[in-house]
């Protein structure tokens, strides 16, 4: 197997792994979709303790609303768990699970 076959394995696996692509060949599904699942637990767990807020506008629809966020948008490399949190709770806002921010009518003394 060729270097550019196994980059192109690897990424296959990676899309299977955190976006929910198919499984490609020579790899067994069901431990695909079990690391799957754990590393999007951890994802999930870790954006509920940076933005808690979220977590409990949302309720029991977290869970389940962050899946379908994640599936959409896979982590890049070098991103930053605040960023992802910040990502999904305008995501959130977007598609109309939270209300948006409302501003300020004043502004504050310099």
């Amino acid at each position: 197997m060729s270097r550019d076959d196994v980059a192109a394995a690897q990424g296959a696996l990676l899309r299977a792994v955190l976006a929910g692509a198919d499984v490609p060949p020579g790899f067994d599904p069901e431990v695909v979709r079990v690391e799957a699942a754990a590393l999007l637990g951890k994802r999930r767990r870790i954006v509920r303790d940076i933005d808690p807020e979220t977590a409990d506008a949302l309720g029991d629809r977290f869970a389940e609303l962050f899946a379908e966020y994640a599936r959409g948008n896979p982590r890049r490399s070098g991103s930053r768990f605040r960023e992802d949190a910040a990502a999904f709770a305008e995501w959130a806002v977007e598609h109309g699970h939270l209300p948006r921010a409302r501003r300020r009518w004043w502004r504050k003394e310099r």
